[in-house]
């Protein structure tokens, strides 16, 4: 049975149709925030069948797979990969009106030409077919990336990281541009102080010298900042449940290292002290620098503790939070605007129900001296699929600029994920043709055309200052 991906899918309209045939798909990709393993792309990994490109590390098929009630050991377990593969086609049926089923077939096609529906009865000649293809230099990790006209992307690093493989592409890639993206969670991450210390002696070790007080672990942080600005890193970013923000210096973050030191657990409000502190002492820096940083907010992570104590972080136990979010993040932004240390400022929400709270504050941080300089990020994590991506662009158009926009990223560890980009511009020419249609806007394909380009890429070009092609 063929796909249902035809080549006008997802475009329900006339006018976003020729929105995307003519002025979209043809766009190189820009991803300014995933997790793909620099190791991988600078060796240009082999990999020996689809399961281990495809499956490996991709919690969202595994959530699936579970929810079916497929064993762990065809998930993350001791299966062959192949049996992981044929697991996995079994579920891909029953994901029907999950992103998963749309994402899977797209991707299939998009990679290895392969329009059949997946399912028990075709995985073995799909696993067969697949695995022959990957092993062909076009479908290597960077023949995969330039497949889908990727031409720049930002990954995901510890500021321990020695970026050395970075500096190995730049050498090796020239076509395709890859740069580090500051992550320092671990550096605030208190709630475990004996997790905390083994991150300082490993950040200690990095910077060769003793992380001894609070002082020294931000003169730490700096030298990394520095570092990394000098492997062409311009990004930062940071996950968190919410921002913190303290009004009063009520607490010393020297006294806090020090308990931290001697293993002892800080209260609930200390640590949200370290982290306000540190962070506002951080985007200071990256102000400096000139970088852009981005805030992921509202994940509440590692809910099912049993499993997390069998398979670990990062495998599918992860919801949207409902945290309190405006009151902090407004003190934390006003704090920076107030002595113009603002950087460049991405915002991501994981609560839907948060979507105009979060437009909204960014757009009282736009003060005109740099376009779209506080930005309501793409749709994110949970909401990255057709409902969750027109939700947050209605919001933006109704509350800001969508011609600002700096258009989507994969926020994935899988290099067969770059199809979403073609999924949102598609999501994006079918949602301007409505308006269109309806007569809500005026049917002027030069201009409507333009602004489509500027969000899938010339507005991500211009914010984060990346090098043309």
């Amino acid at each position: 049975m063929k796909t249902f991906i035809s080549e006008d899918f997802l475009l329900q309209n006339d006018f976003g149709k020729v929105l995307f045939h003519d002025h979209a798909k043809n766009l190189p990709i820009i991803d300014y925030h995933n997790h793909l393993s620099p190791k991988e792309i600078c060796k240009n990994r082999v990999f020996e069948n689809i399961s281990q490109v495809w499956l490996a590390g991709d919690h969202y098929k595994w959530r699936a797979m579970r929810a079916l009630g497929v064993n762990e050991r065809f998930i993350t377990g001791a299966a062959s990969d192949k049996e992981k593969f044929s697991k996995w086609s079994s579920t891909v049926p029953f994901t029907m009106r999950n992103p998963l089923y749309h994402w899977a077939h797209l991707e299939l096609q998009r990679y290895f030409g392969i329009s059949e529906l997946l399912s028990e009865q075709n995985a073995n000649a799909i696993y067969q077919e697949t695995s022959e293809k990957l092993q062909n230099r076009t479908h290597h990790t960077v023949g995969l990336l330039q497949q889908q006209n990727v031409e720049t992307l930002c990954t995901t690093d510890d500021p321990i990281d020695s970026l050395e493989y970075h500096e190995r592409i730049k050498s090796n890639n020239g076509s395709l541009n890859v740069y580090p993206a500051f992550r320092p969670d671990k550096a605030y991450g208190v709630e475990s102080p004996k997790v905390y210390l083994n991150y300082i002696d490993a950040l200690s070790e990095t910077v060769n010298f003793t992380i001894k007080n609070y002082d020294d672990l931000l003169t730490a942080l700096e030298n990394r900042i520095d570092f990394f600005h000098s492997k062409g890193s311009r990004i930062a970013d940071h996950g968190l449940e919410q921002l913190y923000h303290f009004s009063t210096k009520k607490l010393d973050c020297n006294i806090l290292f020090k308990k931290l030191k001697d293993n002892k657990q800080l209260t609930k409000e200390e640590i949200s002290y370290f982290k306000a502190e540190t962070l506002l002492f951080l985007s200071k820096c990256y102000h400096k620098k000139g970088w852009v940083q981005q805030y992921h907010l509202g994940a509440i992570r590692d809910n099912n503790k049993r499993l997390l104590s069998q398979l670990g972080a990062d495998t599918g136990f992860d919801s949207i939070g409902d945290f309190s979010q405006m009151r902090a993040l407004s003190s934390f932004l006003n704090e920076l605007d107030s002595s113009d240390q603002l950087s460049k400022t991405i915002i991501y929400n994981l609560n839907p129900s948060d979507n105009e709270a979060f437009a909204t504050m960014a757009g009282n941080f736009n003060d005109g001296s740099i376009k779209g300089k506080v930005q309501y990020g793409a749709a994110w994590w949970f909401l990255d699929q057709k409902d969750g991506m027109e939700k947050q662009l209605n919001t933006l158009s109704n509350i800001g600029l969508l011609s600002c926009f700096v258009g989507m990223l994969t926020d994935s560890r899988s290099f067969l994920s770059f199809p979403r980009h073609e999924y949102f511009r598609r999501v994006l020419c079918n949602l301007i043709g409505q308006d269109v249609e309806r007569g809500e806007l005026p049917a002027d394909e030069k201009w409507l055309g333009k602004i489509v380009q500027d969000i899938c890429y010339y507005n991500a070009k211009d914010y984060f200052n990346f090098p043309r092609a």
